[in-house]
């Protein structure tokens, strides 16, 4: 018995190590044709169109999105000890540092990176990829360089975007709803986002890139080997009951507040999913929007409320 467990053990490590070998192979191939394979532009541009500009609409809004919501919950706080201008460097070094990179990754991975995988695997299935080899055309060079070509032109530019929408939003909320002064905000965004905030989140667009592209193609292979099947099955898992603590403690959060506009938004949220089949950014967007709208009608009351008790002072 213990023979055979270690006999599985050491078939699946080596699996792995063949698969780790194998990435290690494709990069090598894709580094070699970087330099010494063929250059085809057209190849190249459309990549860029199914990467980057096709995936701009979901990245701009998420960034939108993030930033708006990000200077919000960072002005209420600062409001409490009257550093309200410095909300801007807060979500401009945040959205450089973290926000911007993992946000654009992430909607990559789910847009580009799965269909990445259903292309090549489609391709491979039918045979196309046989037939550029009958026609000594170079797989690696033909199908995968170009695409981790555009991935690589791509990521920075859309990491950028959203970064910049996300501190335009903050903007927008900070002088439209918190009533900030807009000098002393950009005054102090602009001195504490550094080159180096800059250039880090430009080398981890790269590498975000990089990782996306290399493991949608390898995605098939990875998810067949036993201990990779096996470590996924319990990181589903451990993710599940971390979800569920989330929304629990979420809805307790949402009730505790006792306001009839945002228990009625969890509720038909939660309804519009389960019952109607509602796309989850749609309702996320949604309720971003309605919850941005009574920010903003709050903050204006309550600057007329301090308005009007300031000319009774007087």
């Amino acid at each position: 018995m213990q023979f055979h467990i270690a006999t599985m053990i050491g078939r699946a490590a080596l699996r792995l190590v063949d698969r780790l070998g194998s990435i290690g192979l494709l990069l090598y191939q894709v580094a070699s044709c970087m330099w010494s394979g063929q250059f085809r532009m057209r190849v190249l541009v459309e990549q860029i169109a199914k990467i980057g500009v096709q995936s701009q609409p979901v990245v701009i809004i998420t960034g939108a999105f993030t930033g708006a919501v990000l200077e919000a919950q960072t002005l209420f706080q600062l409001q409490t000890v009257r550093m309200e201008t410095m909300g801007g460097a807060v979500v401009a070094v945040g959205m450089f540092r973290e926000l911007g990179p993992v946000i654009t990754g992430l909607m990559l991975a789910g847009r580009v990176g799965s269909a990445m995988a259903a292309e090549i695997g489609t391709m491979k299935v039918t045979e196309q990829v046989d037939a550029l080899n009958s026609m000594n055309v170079d797989p690696v060079d033909y199908l995968v360089k170009p695409r981790i070509q555009a991935m690589l032109i791509s990521m920075p530019i859309l990491m950028m975007e959203a970064v910049l929408v996300g501190i335009a939003s903050a903007y927008i909320v900070s002088v439209t709803a918190f009533n900030v002064d807009q000098a002393y905000w950009m005054h102090f965004m602009s001195k504490f986002v550094t080159m180096g905030d800059i250039i880090v989140a430009l080398v981890k667009a790269l590498a975000f890139g990089l990782i996306i592209s290399t493991i949608s193609y390898f995605y098939a292979q990875f998810r067949s080997n036993q201990i990779i099947a096996t470590a996924l099955q319990v990181m589903r898992a451990g993710v599940a009951a971390v979800i569920f603590d989330v929304v629990w403690n979420l809805g307790a959060n949402v009730i505790r507040t006792r306001r009839t506009l945002y228990i009625l938004l969890m509720v038909g949220a939660f309804a519009a999913k389960v019952f109607f089949g509602v796309q989850a950014m749609v309702l996320i967007l949604g309720c971003l929007g309605v919850g941005l709208l009574d920010l903003l009608i709050q903050s204006r009351s309550k600057s007329k409320t301090r308005a009007d008790a300031s000319v009774k002072e007087v």
